[in-house]
């Protein structure tokens, strides 16, 4: 019996079903999701070494493989290397292995609506226990009451849930955005409608910031009128809901309030966040280069933060007691690797970032149609595009107010691949939607007519040349003006 088309995709949805149980308590650090990116690994190497296949091409194994550079050399030069090796195997899990292993797994457009679901159905799993969370008076400790959605996570991870429900919140945006199915747009955006009310009450200042900017980034991406007219709309709706039916809590109207006066009248985690940014940025002067070392900054904060910081932040409520947390980071991830890596480090991760973002716009450009023209093949294209440059734009801004740690940063490496397969696959030889005629024509001028001729004298050969189109496993990066080599050297995968 042969084994269904999905079936190397069991390990990475495994993974994201995974992040929906709640991690161990006590000092327990690797959760579940943890176990499942380590077997995801272990499996794409053992199909790729069975397969005898070159695993990526160059741009995408430099794109992938720079932060290694910077980890490494932070590692060896740390003043306590030993101490500096954990450090070592959660950058390498976060930002090489796991994404490498999502490009190669994931092979076509299909694939990545599967995993694109995957994430919309774990969203809507952590939203709706936040959701009742709130409702209920369960959740998080927020100003006295336990009112803050964590979803599964302990109030200890306050962001595991916001981040979660903002992936997914992306992902149903972009699809229905793109999708040229009436029911599968209806089904996108009942999914992001349910997930709004979430991520409003987790109460995360970030990461409303980093999902507006990454829905912007879609909206503005799919059309600049149908940005203009989606924002419209979307501002009438929110005051019509708070002003008309006095939706929103007095909390949350401060709490969205409070994000005008961050440098006028900063609250306490704003000011404790500011004292880290500069400490983070006079450890940085000590060690321009090289950084103080992976997993040194809790150690050198307090020689170089001020008195301004306090001792750490409480956390309380979700069925946790009492617990006093410390600031291990400056919640900024840009901060955290040039206090940690130096110029080296922060030139190896953001560098890649930002050319898997210029090369996903590039390779978007090149996919966008006005809706109305759009094929299936095209509007699949085109979602795979806004879905993956939605999901990094929110994650460059979400690092501006965090950084990687606790359970749900697994799901931040599979949003990368995702990212990185979009911006890095080389597209396939043969077009996703065309007869095998039109794929001669664009391989050589005068095969256009020869592949014409012989359907006129073959009136099945059309059809058989369609049907083996199909059947040949499709790069979602369209095969036109994308910038990847039409002969790409990427051998294709399969169990």
């Amino acid at each position: 019996m042969r084994a269904p088309t999905w079936a190397p995709l069991v390990p990475l949805l495994a993974l994201v079903a995974l992040l929906a149980v709640p991690a161990g308590g006590g000092e327990v650090t690797a959760s579940a999701a943890d176990v499942a990116s380590a077997v995801l690994v272990v499996f794409c190497l053992v199909r790729l070494v069975r397969a005898r296949a070159r695993p990526l091409d160059r741009a995408a194994a430099l794109v992938l493989g720079l932060p290694v550079l910077g980890v490494c050399v932070a590692a060896v030069t740390a003043h306590d290397p030993a101490g500096a090796l954990p450090g070592v195997v959660r950058y390498l899990q976060v930002f090489v292995l796991v994404p490498a292993a999502v490009v190669l797994l994931v092979r076509d457009r299909k694939d990545f609506a599967l995993v694109a679901w995957a994430l919309i159905g774990l969203a809507l799993v952590e939203g709706a226990v936040g959701a009742v969370q709130y409702l209920t008076g369960t959740g998080a400790s927020y100003r006295g009451e336990d009112i803050r959605a964590v979803g599964t996570f302990s109030p200890a991870e306050v962001m595991g849930m916001a981040t979660i429900v903002s992936y997914g919140l992306l992902s149903a945006v972009g699809i229905a955005l793109a999708t040229a199915v009436r029911r599968e747009r209806v089904a996108a955006l009942v999914c992001a409608g349910l997930l709004v009310m979430p991520l409003v009450v987790s109460f995360s200042r970030g990461a409303w910031i980093a999902t507006l900017a990454g829905c912007a980034a879609q909206l503005v991406l799919s059309g600049p009128r149908r940005a203009v007219r989606v924002g419209l709309a979307a501002g009438a709706l929110g005051v019509v809901l708070v002003a008309g039916f006095g939706i929103g809590s007095q909390l949350l109207q401060e709490r969205v309030a409070s994000i005008s006066r961050v440098t006028a009248a900063p609250d306490r985690s704003v000011t404790d966040r500011y004292t880290m940014w500069a400490a983070a940025g006079a450890m940085w002067r000590t060690e321009p280069v090289t950084g103080v070392g992976l997993k040194a900054f809790p150690h050198h904060r307090d020689s170089h933060a001020s008195l301004a910081l306090s001792s750490g932040s409480d956390t309380a409520g979700a069925g946790h007691g009492f617990r006093r947390q410390p600031l291990l980071s400056p919640h900024n991830m840009y901060l955290l690797v040039l206090s940690e890596q130096g110029l080296l480090g922060l030139l190896a991760l953001a560098g890649g970032w930002l050319a898997m973002l210029v090369r996903a716009l590039v390779r978007l450009r090149a996919a966008h149609r006005p809706a109305r023209r759009r094929g299936p093949a095209e509007a699949a294209a085109a979602g795979c595009g806004l879905i993956a440059t939605g999901l990094l734009v929110r994650q460059l801004v979400d690092f501006s107010y965090a950084d990687i740690g606790g359970p749900a940063t697994v799901l931040t490496a599979v949003v990368l691949g995702l990212a990185a397969w979009w911006a890095l696959a080389p597209a396939n030889a043969a077009p996703a939607a065309r007869g095998a005629d039109e794929a001669a024509a664009n391989a050589a001028p005068g095969a256009r007519g020869a592949g014409e001729a012989a359907a006129s004298a073959s009136p099945g050969a059309r059809g058989g040349a369609e049907k083996n189109a199909d059947a040949t496993p499709q790069a979602c990066p369209p095969t036109e003006g994308t910038g990847a080599p039409a002969g790409a050297d990427r051998v294709v995968v399969r169990g």
